[in-house]
């Protein structure tokens, strides 16, 4: 099958910038008309867009969300990864750190006494969870990844970050990570950046 050579209009990618400008400007004049339209009582039946004015304001996520990791918890309350290395291995964006050491339990070979995942680096797109042969990472917690940070190491999560997020949705539901994630960041915000005194 012989393949059909491409126009001059269509190499310089006009058709589709223009196509791609007209569907904008649909949107943007739809929205705008709604809007004058709802500020004197007309058009009500219709909406238009609108932001979501987070953090005051959020949306619930769907059942499919992939948000923020959490690492699954044993009945006794310890981590139910064996560092086994499956999900690190699988990891496309290769932010996911493990150092394995001997368990204290004779029955059990290993565990992680280190696991964390560089958020800045990880595309959410759920290759450890699917990895997991024991069922210990998720990525079920319906919360965003978080937002804000004055250091890379902000964004670095460990284990006792999500093994806790595990504790709460078992103990608060699902809501409680949501609310703990914006009184942090709503504190983060009020208190700022550290500044560094200025040497005299």
């Amino acid at each position: 099958m012989e393949t059909r050579r491409l126009t001059l209009a269509e190499r310089l990618y006009l058709p589709q910038v223009v196509q791609g400008i007209a569907v904008t400007t649909r949107h943007f004049a739809r929205n705008l008309a709604l809007h004058i339209l709802h500020l004197f009582g007309l058009a009500r039946d219709k909406s238009a867009a609108v932001t979501t004015q987070y953090p005051e304001q959020r949306k619930t996520y769907s059942e499919g969300y992939r948000g923020a990791h959490r690492l699954t918890l044993k009945p006794d309350g310890s981590v139910r990864c064996t560092a086994c290395f499956l999900c690190a291995t699988a990891c496309p964006a290769k932010c996911i750190n493990i150092e394995a050491g001997e368990h204290p339990d004779p029955e059990v070979e290993k565990y992680p006494v280190r696991y964390e995942i560089d958020t800045l680096q990880c595309i959410y797109c759920g290759m450890c969870v699917e990895a997991c042969p024991c069922d210990a990472i998720r990525m079920d917690t319906f919360v965003h990844p978080r937002l804000w940070g004055y250091r890379r190491e902000d964004f670095i999560e460990t284990k006792a970050v999500l093994m806790e997020r595990s504790r709460i949705l078992e103990e608060r539901g699902r809501d409680a990570l949501m609310e703990d994630m914006q009184r942090a960041y709503q504190e983060g915000r009020d208190v700022g950046p550290a500044v560094e005194p200025k040497p005299a």
